[in-house]
């Protein structure tokens, strides 16, 4: 069975950082291209970074770019965000997600459970 598996959420003050962490098992993780989204309360589902399966290509919503950073570690199987300079508007429930390359939710078929970021102003 495929599944991801994401961890490293919590409360962070804002101008803070985290790192969110999200594991692949039962497949490599080399043949994806991985994404993170992020579902704040009383909002859509929204996207926040892709990265191709080569890692050659890398995509960021206008609201977090220049701040957070997606990254791959095929041989842990596992895809990072950096988050820095957090603000009160990224607290949401992040969630990782492995298919193809894409901004929209459609493009990928396996999920995470989601890991809770919150920052406080």
């Amino acid at each position: 069975q495929v599944q991801l598996v994401e961890s490293g959420g919590g409360l962070v003050q804002a101008g803070g950082s985290l790192r969110v962490s999200c594991v692949l098992s039962g497949r490599s993780i080399s043949t994806y291209s991985l994404g993170w989204f992020r579902q704040a309360p009383g909002k859509e589902r929204e996207f926040v970074a892709s990265i191709s399966w080569s890692g050659g290509r890398r995509d960021y919503a206008d609201s977090v770019k220049g701040r957070f950073t997606i990254s791959r570690d095929n041989a842990k199987n596992t895809v990072y965000l950096q988050m820095n300079t957090l603000k009160a508007e990224d607290t949401a429930v992040y969630y990782c997600a492995a298919g193809s390359y894409g901004r929209r939710g459609q493009e990928y078929n396996v999920w995470g459970q989601g890991t809770q970021v919150t920052v406080s102003s």
